[in-house]
């Protein structure tokens, strides 16, 4: 979980070396990707549910699974946790305007027709906005999990991005290779620092 990207955990209470729980919080309390979780158990007990979700757990279902309250499930917690996935025809991102219909992206009062792939990968950088993504994880999202995507392939999508799109540190973008991992796109601020830092400085000094 370290190594790759996700949008959502499915995690099981019994473990071969642990539980369900004891995952779940070690997931909260570690890592800073705040993906929902959904935990599938046998167990019936109030008790067993409340510590599940204690720990962490946006939802839980009894088996055994029904493919469709399954399916019905997460569908949901993505809804809740990415608002954008449902978004309208027409929606803005961090001041960029998404166009998905016809694969466009208004950007500094420009225009900028993409290809389909250009602009898949437009939008999962700007949906995970200072989050490293894994190439594996880019792959699946915009070329599939069974393709078999030369390397160079995408890297060449990612450097038509972002020269399209001007994402560049003076423009207030910066996209940057995370090395033997994979990408990164980051608002910048004026003084050339990413934005969320900035805010977690505020942060932290709101507290001091």
């Amino acid at each position: 979980m370290y190594r790759e990207s996700y949008d959502l955990v499915v995690l099981d209470w019994a473990l071969p070396d642990g539980t369900g729980p004891e995952v779940m919080q070690w997931l909260r309390n570690t890592l800073k990707n705040k993906a929902p979780a959904l935990f599938i158990t046998a167990k019936t007990d109030e008790e067993n549910i409340v510590e599940a979700l204690e720990a962490g757990a946006d939802d839980y279902m009894i088996k055994p699974v029904r493919r469709g309250e399954l399916v019905a499930r997460v569908n949901a917690l993505l809804r809740r946790t990415y608002p954008e996935l449902t978004a309208p025809e027409v929606f803005d991102i961090a001041g960029v305007e998404f166009h998905p219909k016809y694969s466009t992206v208004v950007r500094l009062g420009k225009r900028v027709i993409m290809t389909q792939k250009e602009f898949e990968l437009t939008l999962l950088f700007f949906r995970n906005l200072a989050k490293p993504l894994s190439r594996s994880h880019i792959q699946e999202a915009v070329w599939g999990r069974e393709t078999d995507l030369p390397s160079r392939t995408m890297d060449t999508h990612v450097s038509r991005v972002r020269a399209k799109l001007a994402l560049r540190p003076e423009n207030g973008f910066k996209l940057t290779p995370v090395y033997g991992y994979g990408y990164k796109l980051e608002e910048i601020d004026t003084d050339g620092n990413p934005k969320n830092l900035q805010k977690l400085v505020r942060l932290l000094e709101e507290q001091v």
